[in-house]
């Protein structure tokens, strides 16, 4: 199945054709878990900070720090967990249930993608 459209140098998406399977974990009506949240969870991990994973996505702090947590509010356990800042600073960090929820979600995604992998090809051969 192809991959994610590529970018053009000006960083608009060409007219790549992909599927893409998203999956929305609710917890009676709120979002425990979906493609924005698990992005956001990856940006954390790589940035080690809120801010930092909220302005390389382009969305606010307040709004990162919502999605947080609601997550930690939706699981047994906390997937995020924040330093309070001092000598050291302070930064944010996935827990090991954070990491395995990740490690989880995209295996769901490509389990998903390759169970419906005939139909994308027919779907795929009717579009221009």
């Amino acid at each position: 199945m192809p991959s994610a459209p590529r970018q053009k140098s000006s960083g608009t998406k060409t007219n790549a054709i992909y599927c893409k399977p998203r999956f929305r974990v609710m917890r009676g009506k709120e979002i425990a878990l979906g493609p924005g949240k698990i992005d956001l969870l990856e940006t954390i991990r790589k940035t080690g900070s809120i801010s930092s994973a909220a302005r390389e996505m382009g969305i606010s702090y307040r709004r990162a720090w919502g999605m947080v947590d609601v997550m930690n509010h939706c699981f047994k356990k906390p997937l995020v967990s924040r330093a309070v800042g001092g000598k050291g600073g302070g930064g944010t960090r996935l827990t090991e249930q954070g990491k395995l929820v990740v490690a989880l979600y995209r295996a769901m995604e490509t389990k998903a993608k390759n169970a419906s992998d005939k139909e994308w090809r027919a779907i795929r051969k009717e579009l221009k």
